[in-house]
């Protein structure tokens, strides 16, 4: 009978988590990001030996690393897509809370590791970046309040996700953190437009944007160091850019040969920031291709079903998280080739990090439950349920 009347597959009665997920799981998404996390172990053994060796570790010192963090980001990933919307709502808002506070007490008890910008608390044997598990958390809270605005005598939750996102914006852009600021509001901005925002206003917070990036080249000599040597013609070929571009050119179209490449030598960031780097010298434009087509293929197939998804809360918050996934994705590729200034973010599953692994699974953990195939779900059933 329910079908009949709202064109939607009916609830299987007693069905087995396990069968009922992968029947309503998106299986391309799926295997497009367990493919890119099988990338990312192949390009960790060519880009990590090297940087291992300098730093008088194991071979494969970083490789292993990758694997257990890489692991525990799947298994999170998989755990987090079998949940339900509304608790995945409650964990994220939980989870969220905890990175926001964790933010907050950075500039006392965190670290920078040498690299000029304290983004990291060192727990020894690991290092945790709170900013990499605030954006999920983030996303999940703020289209939880737009939603909520929507209702008939609703807060004003447009103005508090807002309020939010300027907060965590300066609190980032402080460390500095000009990167994860930028993708933040990016995301806040892309579930705003789709709740309906005025193109007036989205007008509005590009020219703010300009003026706040105009504010940080006068005031921030590391924001100013990095937009300098972006607008400069002339390429140092003894900096990451420069080795960067001379090994994407070296790449070619077929690359040099797996294991043949030399850029891993001379980045000390080849293993993370440049991976694609390593990609492209060692296999050539083929492999970066089908790297860029598979982070297509999660954030195309990601909007194709939020498209269809009635409830505004899982279609605000599933595009928030396939927007800030996608983007950082063309960020770090973006950087290699000398598109974009030099921002310090990692390639989604495929560049080595622990808090990037761990929170881009649970990213797409709740990505991949918002996806789901739900029985009177879609938008469509609701307006053919109005025909009938």
């Amino acid at each position: 009978m329910t079908e009949m009347v709202y064109g939607a597959v009916p609830v299987r009665e007693g069905e087995p988590i396990l069968p009922k997920w992968w029947r309503t799981i998106d299986k391309w998404s799926l295997t497009a990001i367990l493919i890119l996390f099988a990338l990312g172990l192949l390009l960790g053994l060519a880009a990590s030996p090297p940087l291992a060796e300098r730093n008088g570790f194991s071979h494969f010192h970083y490789v292993q690393r990758q694997a257990v963090f890489g692991g525990a980001g799947l298994l999170a990933m998989l755990v987090t897509s079998m949940m339900s919307p509304v608790l995945v709502r409650r964990l994220a808002v939980i989870g969220f809370l905890f990175a926001f506070v964790a933010l907050a007490f950075l500039p006392f008890l965190g670290t920078d590791f040498g690299k000029g910008a304290v983004r990291w608390y060192s727990l020894g044997f690991a290092s945790f970046q709170p900013s990499e598990f605030l954006k999920p958390g983030f996303v999940v809270a703020a289209a939880w309040m737009m939603a909520a605005a929507q209702e008939i005598n609703g807060p004003p939750g447009r103005i508090w996700s807002f309020a939010l996102a300027m907060t965590i914006v300066v609190m980032l852009a402080l460390q500095p953190d000009f990167g994860q600021a930028a993708l933040v509001l990016f995301g806040w901005g892309v579930m705003y437009f789709v709740a309906g925002a005025p193109m007036l206003l989205l007008i509005c917070m590009a020219g703010a944007v300009v003026l706040g990036g105009t504010f940080a080249y006068e005031n921030s000599e590391h924001f100013a160091r990095r937009i300098d040597g972006f607008l400069n013609p002339e390429v140092d070929p003894t900096t990451q850019i420069g080795y960067a571009t001379n090994a994407i050119q070296e790449g070619g179209f077929f690359g040099v040969g797996v294991g043949e490449g030399t850029v891993k030598w001379s980045l000390p960031d080849a293993h993370t920031d440049f991976i694609i780097a390593v990609a492209a010298e060692e296999y050539g434009l083929i492999l970066v291709l089908c790297i860029i087509t598979l982070y297509a293929i999660v954030v195309a197939r990601s909007f194709f079903r939020l498209m269809r998804e009635r409830d505004p809360f899982i279609r605000l918050a599933g595009t928030g998280l396939a927007a800030i996934f996608g983007v950082q994705a063309m960020i770090n590729m973006g950087v290699a080739v000398r598109l974009l200034p030099a921002k310090g973010m990692t390639l989604p599953f495929v560049s080595y990090g622990g808090s990037s692994l761990i929170a881009t699974g649970i990213a797409m953990g709740m990505l991949l439950a918002f996806t789901r195939s739900r029985p009177q779900g879609e938008i469509g059933d609701l307006l053919r349920g109005h025909h009938r």
